[in-house]
């Protein structure tokens, strides 16, 4: 369990209340495990140990358990994710049109790897396998804005116009 995140954890008395409400809801269903995990994500924007730990004590189950399946499934995240979430494809369109050099250039004028999110909390990496956009490759999307045929050299501006607090494509 050394997955770690630069973010504290900040969790509020009624996301907990709810989070009560869902194990309780779950703590007698066979495989109750999934569908909390799921709806604890849900209330959190991801899972931390914090939130794991409350799920494995709420269910009877032991950490690792808990542990186990949020680390097997790739629905489930451990970290934080930012207010703008970057998701950079590596598919095979975008990977012999460079996009290896785009997540590159995101992780380095942000300062975190793949799967991280920023201290500040504004943004999270995460490569991908395709987005279907292949004729516009390499494709990069920030929240549910879609940047194609993007260049390395491009990456700072796209980024620099989402710090300050708007989109400009």
């Amino acid at each position: 369990m050394s997955e770690k995140s630069l973010i504290p954890f900040k969790g509020t008395p009624e996301q907990e209340a709810e989070l009560m409400k869902v194990i309780e809801a779950h703590r007698e269903q066979p495989g109750g495990l999934m569908p909390t995990l799921q709806e604890a994500q849900g209330i959190y924007g991801y899972l931390p140990i914090e939130v794991q730990k409350m799920i494995a004590d709420g269910l009877g189950l032991s950490l690792s358990e808990v542990f186990g399946v949020a680390t097997f499934y790739s629905q489930f995240s451990l970290t934080p994710k930012g207010e703008h979430r970057i998701s950079v494809c590596l598919g095979t369109a975008c990977y012999v049109k460079g996009s290896d050099k785009i997540l590159e250039a995101v992780e380095n004028k942000l300062g975190i790897k793949s799967g991280e999110c920023t201290a500040d909390g504004k943004f999270s990496i995460d490569a991908c396998r395709c987005v279907g956009a292949c004729g516009l490759a390499p494709v990069m999307t920030i929240d549910e804005d879609v940047y194609g045929k993007i260049t390395p050299d491009k990456v700072a501006a796209i980024l620099d116009s989402y710090s300050k607090g708007g989109a400009d494509k």
